[in-house]
Parts: structure tokens; C-alpha cells; sequence
């Protein structure tokens, strides 16, 4: 069976999982999660629900790290859970995680194009633009994992340090714009007991912006030290995220308000609307960042197919791996074929939502696997796992009505085609 190459060091695994993460969670998720949120009057309402997705995704990475020290192998919880529940967990794990972030890989190209992109121009050019972009990252992932790594190393740099430029600039009250004023997080208005069920929808759609250290574990085959690299780059990426996404939530809450956030398309661009430059500056940033994103989604959706294709869950001839590059060219390149359809074709603002969908099933079987770990293969309390699945189902069934509508149609469509499938082969010969 073909291989891939171990060619990644921990920095190279932190930074294509924070790649994944940034560029998601501070510019995709913070305005849809303050919306969630707005019937409680609370600024500090979005800033519990940012805590809330943090701890379940710590529980969800300690999952994750915990199964891929044991499978270090590529597909993340396919793999976890077709080793310890089954096949069909697993098949469920890896359908909700291939068809939900191929849409997160569209909204970020699309997500890069609206920032690229002249207001003004025509709509087909920016869906033009976000499928170029598509092509360019396929084509420098499919020049090899390091590649992919050391242009996540850049574009991570470059993003940070732009954050830290805005945040400052937000906060030496340069912004936000004319006639908006500071607002206190302590400030609260009156509420009934319901509005606050959209603490835990908030959390649910900020847990996309977590969901990047799953690649991470995706990319088991491809680094040094599995065993040890792989726990520690999950921890240390999510980590460095947490802190950021904090730092930015409590500068866009103090800059705009809970309602200006919620009203903001671009709110990092209007918690800096009076500071030169500033917007400029952002608009940068968040195209390099959704490129990031875009680049560190593919090669997880990639390797989380290569293992379905290993299985016959997906077609086999995505199981190929390039004889010299050492990637699965084929899985990458149906994979950016697909999002390129996708960003010409779907709107797709929809798409946090639905995407959260499928990464919160893939982690309720990442954590029920991680359940069933006994001895030295335990690495965290089994409290920990129990917690986490709580988490994800219950975030699960918090979100918008009609992401868990289509989350749950699309996965009951891959079990049904998946049934007709083992159904067409009969019983197993004798």
C-alpha cells in the first residue's frame, strides 16, 4: 500500500493547525455568534460562549490526541473510530468531516475574494477570484507537504502580527468609527430566562473557528515522532488560538458592541475605521488568512479521504499517493475540483453553520473512541471524553435550525449510499 512521507516537525504541524484556525474564527465567526447572542443584552454573553467552545474543544483535542499517539496514521477519526467502534462510526466521522469542511474550504475562498476583491466589482469576479485561488494552493499542496507547511509558516507570521497591529490600534482609541463609542462588557439589559439559549448556539457556531487542530491529526502519516508530536502541536496550536480569539472577541465587544458586531460584516474593519491605514491593513490580513485556512483545509480533507478511498468508503482510485511528491495528488485534486464548483456556483453564507454540524459529529466519535482506550494507551481522564461528547451533541442540537436540517440530511444521504453499497456486494464469499 502506498505511504505517506514523515516529513513534518512539531512547528510544522502548529502552524498548518493554527493556519486552519485563524483564518476561520476571527474573521468568519465572531458577527453570526454576537447575532446568537443579542437577544441577552449581554456583551459578555458572546465571551461566555467563546469560553464554552474553548472547553469543548479542549476535551475534543485531548480525544484527538490521545487516538492519533496510538493510530498515527492518515484520516483522523475515520481511522479512531473504524478501529474502536466500527465501521460505520467511522464512515460517519469521515463523511461529516469531507462534505462539511469541503463547504468550509469554499466559504473561505469566497471569504478570501470579499476581502480581495474591489467592492465594486462585479459579483462572477469575485467567484472568479476565489476559484483561482483554489487552483494556486492545490497546486503548491500538491507539490508536497512541506511546501504546505512552510507557506502556512508565512502566511500564520504574517496574520498575527497584522492582529496585533489592529487590536492595537482598536484599543489606543483610534477606532471604531465616528459617533460609536466604547462599550463596557459588564453592561446588561434586561433578558428573559429563553434568550439566553443563545449562549450555547453562539458556542456552537464559534466552535468552527476551533476546528483547524483537527488537521493536525489528518496529517499523522506525514510527521516526525507521531507519538509525541502529535499531542503536543494539537495543544500548543489550540492554545495560541484561544488566546487569540479571547484578545479579539473582548477588543470587538469594547470597540462596537454587542449590536454593532452583530451588524458588522467586517467588524475588525469597523472597530479600526478611524485609525489610516488600518482598514487596509485588515483587508490584507484576512485575505492572507482565509488563504491559510483554505490551504490547511485542503490537505486535511485530502488525507481524511485518502483513508476512505484505503477502505473503499470513497472511490480507490483517491488512494493513490504521488511516487515522488508523496501526497494523495488524486484526493486533492478531486477534493479542489469540487470547491471549485462549489465557490461558482453555491452561496454558501450559510456555510459556519453547516460545517459545524459535521465537525461536532465527527468529535462526539472522536470522544466516544477515546472512551473505549484502556491502559497505556490512556492519556487523560475518561471524564474529559465524557464531556466533550455531551458537548458536541448538545451544541450539535443548539445550532440554526436549518444547519442541523441539512447536517443531518447529508449525513443520513453518505449512510444510505454507503448501505446501497455493502448491499450491492452480497454476503462474503465462504
Amino acid at each position: 500500500m502506498d505511504q505517506l512521507a514523515r516529513r513534518l516537525s512539531t512547528a510544522d504541524a502548529v502552524v498548518i493547525g493554527l493556519g486552519a484556525m485563524i483564518g476561520a474564527g476571527v474573521f468568519a465567526a465572531f458577527a453570526p455568534a454576537a447575532q446568537a447572542v443579542l437577544p441577552t443584552g449581554a456583551p459578555a454573553a458572546l465571551l461566555v460562549a467563546l469560553a464554552l467552545a474553548a472547553a469543548v474543544a479542549y476535551a475534543n483535542a485531548t480525544s484527538s490526541a490521545q487516538l492519533a499517539a496510538q493510530y498515527p496514521t492518515s484520516g483522523g477519526t475515520y481511522v479512531y473510530g473504524r478501529e474502536r467502534l466500527g465501521p460505520w462510526w467511522g464512515f460517519v466521522a469521515g463523511w461529516g468531516f469531507v462534505v462539511g469542511k469541503t463547504a468550509s474550504c469554499a466559504a473561505m475562498a469566497l471569504t478570501f475574494a470579499a476581502y480581495a476583491v474591489p467592492a465594486d466589482a462585479p459579483e462572477p469576479w469575485r467567484r472568479l477570484a476565489a476559484a483561482l485561488a483554489v487552483v494556486a494552493l492545490a497546486a503548491a499542496a500538491y507539490r508536497g507537504i512541506t511546501r504546505t507547511a512552510r507557506l502556512a509558516r508565512w502566511i500564520v507570521t504574517f496574520v498575527l502580527a497584522a492582529l496585533a497591529v489592529t487590536l492595537a490600534a482598536a484599543w489606543a482609541g483610534r477606532g471604531p468609527a465616528p459617533g460609536a463609542g466604547p462599550v463596557p462588557l459588564t453592561a446588561v439589559e434586561p433578558a428573559t430566562p429563553g434568550d439566553w439559549l443563545g449562549v450555547p448556539q453562539a458556542a456552537g457556531l464559534l466552535f468552527f473557528a476551533f476546528a483547524g487542530y483537527a488537521r493536525v491529526a489528518t496529517l499523522g502519516e506525514e510527521v516526525r515522532a507521531p507519538r509525541r508530536t502529535i499531542p503536543r502541536a494539537i495543544g500548543i496550536a489550540l492554545a495560541v488560538a484561544v488566546v487569540v480569539y479571547a484578545l479579539v472577541g473582548a477588543t470587538l465587544l469594547a470597540a462596537l458592541g454587542l449590536d454593532g458586531l452583530a451588524a458588522s460584516s467586517a467588524p475588525l474593519s469597523d472597530a479600526t475605521a478611524g485609525a489610516p491605514g488600518a482598514g487596509a491593513l485588515v483587508r490584507v490580513a484576512a485575505a492572507v488568512a482565509s488563504l491559510g485556512a483554505l490551504l490547511a483545509l485542503l490537505a486535511g480533507i485530502s488525507r481524511t479521504a485518502l483513508a476512505m478511498a484505503r477502505e473503499r468508503d470513497l472511490p480507490r482510485p483517491l488512494a493513490a499517493v504521488h511516487p515522488r511528491h508523496r501526497v494523495p495528488h488524486r484526493a486533492e485534486l478531486a477534493v479542489a475540483a469540487v470547491v471549485v464548483v462549489l465557490v461558482l456556483a453555491v452561496d454558501l453564507r450559510g456555510a459556519i453553520g453547516f460545517s459545524s454540524f459535521g465537525v461536532l459529529a465527527y468529535y462526539l466519535v472522536a470522544n466516544v473512541a477515546a472512551f473505549t482506550q484502556t491502559g497505556r494507551e490512556r492519556r487523560f481522564p475518561r471524564a474529559l471524553q465524557v464531556f466533550g461528547a455531551a458537548g458536541c451533541a448538545a451544541l450539535c442540537l443548539t445550532l440554526p435550525t436549518t444547519a442541523v436540517l441539512a447536517g443531518a440530511g447529508v449525513l443520513a444521504v453518505g449512510v444510505a449510499g454507503r448501505a446501497l453499497r455493502l448491499a450491492g456486494q452480497g454476503p462474503p464469499a465462504p
